[in-house]
């Protein structure tokens, strides 16, 4: 098994840093099971009051968005440059997405990816022109890279 072949690898959110919340791409879960939703945030201010949580709905816009219980990861300030996952499996609705929930007053710097698995078609192609390259090795010779 290559775990690139199993796996739909996506772009949730862009890098960049502000204090109004970022609701990520809206990711169609038609095809798949679960979801990782997978959040680095950068440098978080001190005392800043930070979070991630996952919406689902059923409308392809996500305008029907609604929280999932449960699934609110709260940041600390001392958290700085760690990872954060959500494992969404089996959501409800077909339309899903990370949401960035910030204070309003502390800029945070976040990027955050979606990984999508047990998916009914394979291979999967984890190859986005300008956005994700992925290049596959089996068993490669030792030498130059």
């Amino acid at each position: 098994m290559n775990l690139s072949k199993e796996v739909k690898i996506s772009k949730a959110l862009d890098y960049a840093s502000g204090t109004a919340d970022r609701n990520g791409e809206i990711l169609d879960m038609q095809n798949c099971t679960g979801v990782l939703m997978v959040v680095k945030p950068a440098s978080i201010a001190t005392g800043a009051t930070y979070s991630i949580k996952a919406q689902q709905g059923a409308a392809a816009d996500l305008s029907d968005a609604a929280d999932l219980e449960g699934t609110k990861i709260d940041i600390g300030d001392t958290q700085d440059n760690e990872i954060f996952v959500i494992d969404l499996y089996k959501p409800e609705e077909r339309y899903v997405r990370v949401v960035a929930d910030k204070d309003g007053a502390n800029a945070v710097a976040e990027s955050a990816m979606y990984i999508q698995y047990e998916g009914r078609v394979r291979p999967e192609d984890n190859v986005i022109a300008g956005e994700i390259t992925t290049k596959l090795h089996i068993s490669p010779d030792e030498g130059t890279a």
